[in-house]
């Protein structure tokens, strides 16, 4: 009989191995009626409208769709997918550790955008970077810089936006890059963990097969009003 080893990212999904609820409900969204208003400002990399990747990630999006348990989790609309490459500013995370240490914490959240738009003007770094997938998780996808060299620039690129905007939050060093499917609303049972397993490791590997590096456009500094949709203020272009 084969026993099933199931990854660190399904169990932190599971009732049994981690009973707390989820991080973002009832802040982010809510258990009926989807996601609730939570402004900010971020900046991401969309996945490239069209392009074998948006059609790669949307096939995997439906198969996950298709599980049993698909109703415990909040799907995000396909035209918001993204990858975020470094955190910004949000209404519900007013923290000194996720804040520039130059403004006080009360700044409403558009002067915020503001401040953060004029410095970033100036940003010149624009060496590119490719990425790829890691590994499938019930939210979504890891995924990181397609060798070591891209692992690299993709660090730097956060670096040089943290000492320009004046933050560093928690977790800027083992930061995980991901795109975001779903959030979860109830944690899965034990009995679903082998099923949901075998479906993230086929994901993975249709997704490495379809589109082993990801197309998507260069890193923007967006604003949001909820999770639905990222709109684009500056866009960081490679070939500037």
């Amino acid at each position: 009989m084969t026993t099933t080893t199931f990854s660190p990212e399904l169990l932190s999904h599971s009732k049994t191995h981690n009973p707390t609820p989820p991080a973002h409900l009832g802040s982010r969204y809510r258990k009926v009626g989807g996601f609730l208003p939570e402004a900010g400002n971020t900046i991401i990399c969309h996945i490239e409208k069209g392009s074998q990747t948006q059609t790669a990630l949307i096939e995997a999006r439906e198969t996950y769709l298709a599980m049993p348990e698909a109703a415990q989790f909040l799907f995000t609309p396909i035209s918001s997918l993204h990858m975020t490459l470094f955190e910004g500013l949000i209404e519900t995370r007013r923290r000194q550790d996720c804040w520039p240490g130059d403004l006080p914490l009360e700044t409403p959240i558009e002067d915020m955008t503001a401040r953060m738009a004029a410095r970033l003007e100036g940003f010149s770094m624009t060496e590119p970077f490719k990425v790829a997938v890691v590994e499938a998780r019930p939210s979504g996808l890891l995924v990181d810089g397609a060798n070591e060299k891209d692992r690299r620039v993709m660090r730097a690129w956060r670096n040089a936006f943290a000492d320009l905007l004046g933050y560093r939050q928690p977790n800027h060093e083992d930061y995980k890059f991901h795109v975001t499917f779903a959030y979860p609303i109830e944690r899965l049972e034990d009995e679903a963990l082998p099923r949901w397993q075998a479906m993230l490791d086929d994901v993975a590997d249709e997704i490495r097969r379809k589109t082993p590096v990801f197309e998507l456009t260069p890193p923007a500094f967006c604003v949001f009003e909820d999770m639905n949709h990222f709109h684009e203020l500056l866009i960081f272009d490679f070939d500037a």
